[in-house]
């Protein structure tokens, strides 16, 4: 092997586009799509072939992983199975390494990333890599790392007040600060955060959720950042247990998987020459901060159809919701049994006559918090985006689901499904087990027909219209219509998890109309 491998850009396969991209109807994913994100043509192409080529470079010469499993085009895929059970699939179309896409893809939108896996296994050297992408040095991002350990507090997280002023100062007006370098970088990087005391995992809970660092009353901001956050297990194996509000920050989960022993004489290469990936990076790849700023806008014009905001909010309402837990319609949830301390596996194992092999929201502890649903929106935008499509396809969703699902789903270990004998993998393998989640998730979509006859949808979409002008007649009309269809929807449909969100939303549809009415008769009076 010559040493000029690693100085060479692999060029990235030319990914397809699409043209005329269906606008984005939902109020959520709109907070996404904002008026007045706009990337300069001229640059946009040119970030999105410079973030492809850096993804080849890292997967090509400095992340030694062949694991791609991130895969398109099952439909055409060849799968050749083994005499013990076990199968391998060779896709049809692009696959990717999760390893090195999904942190490259948290650098680009600039969110939270908890990068898994046992010691050694190159997490903090594969954030360190995407640092230098960020244009930073080798030197500078040592010095910026924060190692957990037990004794690790505010202060050493944060910075301190100078010495001085603490004996001159009269208030806390007074102080000067001496804060910590790392807070001002755009790339952040905590190892192994469950090794920080619970006090200190508080301010560093601020910092990440809210962007802002305080000590004696004094703040400094921090500027958008992407965060990798490294622990050796996703189980509680850390020194102290990480706070509940910290791990809802985390935004995308990434496994470091293992290292393949067939690549060994690239390990003795970089030996025998002393090379170290980080220090050869190719100067085309670093980013400047505008190209940074310019990437996260452009990412954002990548649009979500109706039709797959319709499977995501589908799949999304699948786990929150429990019959059982409160006689009012709207407590319905899985959050009123946790907030009274009852656990789901003991309701789900009463008297709920739910089949709970084909329910998903047997299978987990809890549903999904706001949170949930913006990052998926994002990351589902950023991998389409990277894919150098227009607009976000169901697949994307299916890939990228269970890295930002990781943390958030807990599996009920308990649920009939886990029972039967052909499922028990999916006890150890998360990724796996939420990805089959959304499958079974659109194969009841798909034979509910309610992707066919969606009347909740055509009254979202009325309503959506305005109000101004409409007549207390119309009002009562559409009023009356609301009533109907729900008491249809009762007698047809069994309630589900999907059904139950369906209702309430025409609840809502209704007392909007409702309070409408009342405001035109109080004028009419």
């Amino acid at each position: 092997m010559s040493s000029q491998r690693y100085g060479h850009i692999s060029a990235s396969p030319t990914l397809p586009s699409q043209e005329g991209a269906a606008p984005n109807l939902v109020e959520l994913a709109a907070l996404l799509n904002e008026e007045g994100i706009e990337t300069p043509v001229s640059h946009a192409p040119a970030l999105r072939e410079k973030a492809r080529k850096a993804y080849y470079w890292i997967v090509n010469h400095a992340i030694i992983s062949p694991h791609y499993d991130i895969a398109y085009g099952r439909h055409d895929d060849l799968t050749i199975s083994f005499r013990e059970g076990s199968s391998v699939t060779l896709p049809s179309e692009h696959s990717f390494c999760s390893y090195v896409l999904l942190p490259l893809l948290n650098f680009v939108v600039r969110k939270r990333a908890l990068l898994i896996g046992g010691p050694g296994k190159g997490k903090t050297a594969t954030a360190t890599l995407l640092g230098i992408l960020a244009g930073y040095t080798k030197l500078e991002l040592n010095q910026a790392i924060r190692h957990g350990q037990p004794q690790m507090t505010v202060t050493d997280l944060l910075g301190s007040p100078m010495p001085g002023d603490l004996l001159k100062a009269e208030s806390p007006d007074d102080l000067n600060v001496a804060w910590r370098k790392w807070i001002g970088m755009r790339v952040k990087i905590i190892d192994e955060y469950n090794r920080i005391p619970t006090r200190t995992q508080s301010s560093l809970l601020t910092l990440m959720g809210s962007g802002y660092a305080e000590i004696f009353d004094q703040i400094l901001y921090s500027p958008p950042s992407a965060w990798f956050l490294t622990a050796n297990d996703d189980a509680g194996g850390g020194t102290f247990q990480v706070i509940e509000a910290l791990k809802d920050r985390i935004d995308i989960v990434v496994k470091a998987l293992q290292f393949n022993s067939q690549f060994l004489d690239e390990l003795l290469h970089r030996i025998e020459r002393g090379i170290e990936p980080d220090e050869v990076v190719p100067a085309g790849l670093i980013f400047t901060p505008e190209e940074l700023d310019l990437m996260a806008k452009d990412v954002m014009t990548v649009t979500i159809p109706p039709s797959v905001l319709r499977i995501i909010r589908y799949f999304m309402s699948q786990f929150d919701f429990c019959d059982l837990v409160s006689p009012i319609f709207e407590y319905k949830s899985k959050d009123t049994a946790r907030l009274s301390g009852v656990k789901i596996s003991e309701i789900c194992n009463q008297d709920c006559p739910r089949d709970k092999t084909q329910h998903l929201c047997t299978q987990t502890h809890q549903g999904l918090s706001v949170r949930s649903f913006m990052t998926l929106l994002t990351f589902a935008k950023a991998l389409a985006w990277f894919r150098n499509e227009s607009e976000v396809s169901v697949e994307d969703v299916r890939q990228i689901i269970p890295f930002i699902l990781h943390e958030k789903l807990h599996p009920n270990l308990r649920s009939p499904f886990f029972q039967n004998p052909d499922n028990r993998i999916y006890r150890m393998d998360r990724v796996g087990w939420i990805r089959n989640l959304f499958d079974l998730a659109m194969d009841r979509f798909e034979t509910s027909g309610r992707d066919m006859d969606d009347e909740v949808a055509k009254i979202e979409t009325t309503f959506n219209k305005g109000l101004d002008g409409l007549s207390l007649k119309d009002t009562r009309k559409r009023m009356s219509h609301i009533q109907k269809l729900i008491q249809k929807l009762a007698k047809r449909y069994e309630l589900d998890a999907f059904l139950y969100e369906s209702v309430l939303a025409l609840k809502y549809y209704y007392m909007r109309y409702q309070s409408y009415a009342s405001w035109l008769e109080a004028q009419d009076s």
